[in-house]
């Protein structure tokens, strides 16, 4: 097995546990809304640690991607290459202060939970205060980065051809949707997951990507000329 084909199949497999790992995250820890929402997490403390883990190696395995495609992407474009790690290292960071705000939201509503009502009001402002800094950089900050390391690393792709038109088409035309969604979240106030229905494409996206590179793997057809551009191999021999 060649190099290219080895890190066809990491990345894919990091697309998927980045994936998963973030839909199981969102799905365990509750939902932070509502007069009632530390008493809920007091109450669910093993599933928002579980939760919290979850995230955590969503944010290692996002970066993993950006590093993992780098060797093969900077062949194409050095700069876009290394703009996708930067910016896929950025979402890593925003996901894991969302990661702190959450295990800070954790303790304090244990505390919450055994204080007197006198206490709950200034508890619930420290609470509110978290959840709005682990909204704004997890739901929009992080998610915004991810999308403009995706454009680079999906722009790379259409550009060289190493995985089908369509496919890096598509994602493309997803991760513009999911920049939109950021967009909106930040002139409405609202949170990112409020437009969940933009989102869902790179989801699939991602998906298909991941089973692409880890069954086909990168476009052997594709090999590098001595400037450093990538070129397919009839392009190469009809020259």
């Amino acid at each position: 097995m060649n190099t290219n084909r080895k890190i066809a199949i990491i990345a894919g497999a990091l697309f998927i546990i980045a994936d998963v790992a973030t839909f199981t995250g969102d799905a365990l820890i509750p939902a932070l809304t509502g007069a009632d929402y530390l008493i809920q997490l007091s109450a669910h403390a093993d599933l928002v640690a579980a939760g919290a883990l979850a995230k955590i190696v969503s944010a290692f395995a996002s970066v993993g991607i950006a590093i993992a495609m780098y060797p093969v992407m900077k062949r194409a474009n050095a700069g876009l290459a290394l703009g996708s790690v930067v910016f896929r290292t950025l979402e890593a960071a925003f996901y894991m202060v969302g990661v702190v705000s959450l295990l800070a939201l954790l303790k304090l509503s244990q505390q919450f939970a055994a204080a007197g009502v006198a206490d709950h009001a200034s508890l619930q402002a420290i609470g509110d205060s978290l959840v709005s800094v682990r909204l704004w950089a997890a739901s929009l900050l992080g998610v915004f980065a991810f999308c403009v390391g995706s454009f680079m690393y999906n722009y790379l792709f259409f550009q060289s051809r190493l995985i089908p038109r369509w496919l890096s088409g598509f994602g493309i035309a997803a991760i513009t949707s999911l920049t939109i969604a950021c967009v909106l979240s930040l002139f409405s106030g609202n949170r990112i997951t409020s437009y969940i229905p933009l989102a869902f494409p790179i989801f699939v996206q991602e998906l298909v990507l991941a089973v692409w590179l880890i069954v086909k793997g990168f476009n052997p057809s594709v090999s590098v000329t001595k400037s450093g551009k990538m070129e397919t191999n009839e392009l190469l021999s009809a020259s």
